[in-house]
């Protein structure tokens, strides 16, 4: 298990040294100003041994002043190169965050659509935010840390050899006690990284469900169950973070203490040796005074060294957590038809369309066969969970089929590039999503960006919303608020609709486009959808059979089959399950 674990930190370092390359001359620069500060703990060292030999054994005042300047100007060069250090790999750690979340942000576009029913939101939004953030102290922290001070205990122990190589022997028998320490614990340090990234990831969560949902837990009065949530959510945050504190500083104490103990031990005997007249040793005053600073020097760096465990486990689980997220498989975009020699016109043919969901039991669409011209509208209608919507997000390839094959101009919808595909497809859906941006930046959106006002305009007005927008302050430069909070859900219908227009696409794709509208909404967008759907292969997924009565076709379906097609009057004819359908919503509109 440790053997895995230490593989796969190494795998870990030497995927974060492909970042690092790429920066190597401002990383060398690094390492050599860690260099100039790691040697001034050594020649400061040096420097009190003839200060105490000269100045206060011998009273020869002579050199005192080269000394005096000597350690001034060592610990200018000091402060110097630790400025230039510290806002290096400031810049190289803040590079590295930047890109990271670049990428994950980039890897999130590209994502298939099953990845965000599987993880939580605020789980990514952690990913992103929280544990790229953190991969920093997996990195160039400890490597500063690791370079800057290890450097210095080299140096540091180079003079304490020099000046006494069997007192220096000795220090040596700290080590290996304090590696079992620091091995001990770093299994559990990283356990405790990995569930208090898990936590994080929750508290967003929790936080993001009640920004969005705070009318529902208002009116159901679940202000005091969230609050009980959140803060046991917390509570737990801090528990996980006090047990990492405890455990890295508990290793840090034991750690000190056994070099305590050593650093006791070696300035005993030095003392015995020092006063020990018929030893035949030449250890000055000066030379037992600069090996007692050598000795206290190396403390910090010690302390430094061991207590960067818990940043480095941390940063270790951060790391594993994005390169998984990373490396996680994107949508198959193996498609090679990039362009086209002639727009799309349209032309749909499902051939035994199979398809079953990540983990399911059963087939949730079985042996679909199904034509569409271009240009006309289908319907598609049967119960909650017949496999209607599952149809539609298949033609988008927001999922691919199980089996079988969907054809767009007698064309594979697989040999299409992804974005090629989905630039020949509009979407209308019942669960509208707005940008926290302008009415002009919603509709013109993506690929459209760059369009007139006027055309914008002309969208708004064969979508029916420009009566509204033309009466708002700033028109279409008004903001709508997080989701199109500060519109009616007609007004945010007919904005989806306006940018499906805008877009222009010869495929267009109706989810349930007006199920949760009042009358005059669906006054209003039913005429905006009749203009929208003019000259386009249209899909309709529909709950209210009374919008798709003009349909070319209508699809009936039940339990991922389908059982009828026709017309409306033919439908209503054959008295099946169209005509029951039919015959239930009358009475219930009645």
């Amino acid at each position: 298990m440790q053997e895995n674990s230490l593989n796969n930190s190494n795998r870990i370092y030497r995927r974060l040294w492909q970042y690092l390359s790429d920066y190597v001359s401002i990383f060398v620069a690094s390492i050599l100003a860690m260099l100039v500060v790691a040697a001034t703990v050594p020649a400061f060292a040096y420097l009190i041994k003839p200060l105490i030999d000269e100045g206060f054994v011998k009273k020869e005042l002579g050199n005192m002043g080269w000394i005096a300047a000597a350690i001034i100007g060592l610990f200018l060069v000091r402060g110097v190169f630790n400025v230039i250090n510290e806002y290096l790999t400031g810049l190289l750690s803040g590079k590295l965050v930047v890109r990271m979340r670049s990428e994950m942000f980039a890897k999130l576009q590209r994502l298939p659509i099953h990845f965000f029913h599987d993880n939580t939101s605020g789980r990514t939004i952690s990913r992103v935010l929280n544990d790229a953030g953190q991969i920093t102290e997996a990195g160039f922290n400890i490597i500063t840390v690791m370079i800057k001070d290890g450097i210095s205990i080299v140096f540091l122990l180079g003079w304490l050899f020099y000046l006494e190589w069997k007192l220096t022997i000795a220090t040596f028998i700290a080590i290996p006690i304090v590696g079992f320490c620091i091995r001990l614990s770093s299994k559990y340090l990283r356990y405790l990284s990995r569930e208090n990234q898990k936590e994080l990831g929750k508290t967003v969560q929790i936080l993001s469900e009640n920004i969005s949902g705070v009318k529902m837990v208002r009116i159901y009065g679940g202000q005091q169950y969230e609050e009980n949530r959140f803060v046991h959510n917390i509570n737990t945050v801090f528990k996980n973070g006090l047990k990492q504190a405890l455990a890295s500083t508990s290793n840090t104490a034991f750690t000190q203490f056994i070099v305590s103990i050593a650093l006791a031990a070696i300035i005993y005997f030095a003392a015995m040796q020092a006063s020990d007249q018929n030893a035949g040793n030449d250890f000055s005053a000066g030379g037992f005074v600069s090996f007692l600073t050598a000795m206290i020097a190396m403390f910090d760096p010690i302390k430094r060294i061991t207590g960067v465990l818990q940043s480095m486990q941390r940063g270790l689980a951060a790391a594993e957590s994005v390169f998984s997220f990373l490396d996680f498989p994107e949508e198959d975009d193996k498609g090679s038809l990039k362009t086209l020699s002639r727009p799309v016109s349209g032309n749909l043919v499902l051939n035994n369309v199979s398809f079953r969901y990540p983990n399911a039991e059963k087939d949730s669409l079985s042996q679909i066969n199904l034509k569409i011209d271009a240009g006309k509208t289908v319907a598609l209608v049967g119960a909650s969970g017949s496999g209607k919507t599952t149809l539609s997000a298949l033609i988008a390839r927001f999922y691919d089929v199980s089996s079988g094959e969907i054809l767009l101009d007698g064309t594979d919808i697989r040999e299409y590039a992804l974005a090629l595909l989905r630039e020949n497809i509009a979407l209308v859906s019942q669960e509208i999503f707005l940008f926290n941006a302008t009415i002009r930046e919603n509709i013109a959106y993506g690929g459209r960006a760059g369009v007139d006002d006027e055309e914008i305009i002309k969208a708004l007005k064969a979508a029916n919303a420009w009566e509204f927008v033309s009466k708002l302050p700033d028109s279409i430069h008004t903001a709508v608020g997080e989701n199109g909070a500060k519109l009616s859900g007609g007004q945010r219908q007919r904005l989806a609709i306006a940018r499906a227009i805008l877009k222009n696409s010869p495929v267009l794709i109706l989810d349930e486009a007006t199920s949760a509208l009042d009358t005059e909404s669906e006054r209003l967008v039913q005429a905006a959808l009749i203009e929208l759907m003019k000259n386009r292969t249209t899909i309709v997924v529909a709950h209210r059979l009374s919008t798709i009565e003009n349909a070319d076709e209508i699809i009936v379906m039940d339990n991922g089959k389908i059982v009828e097609t026709g017309t409306h009057a033919e439908l209503l004819a054959k008295k099946g399950r169209y005509a029951a359908l039919h015959t239930v919503q009358a009475e219930d509109g009645e």
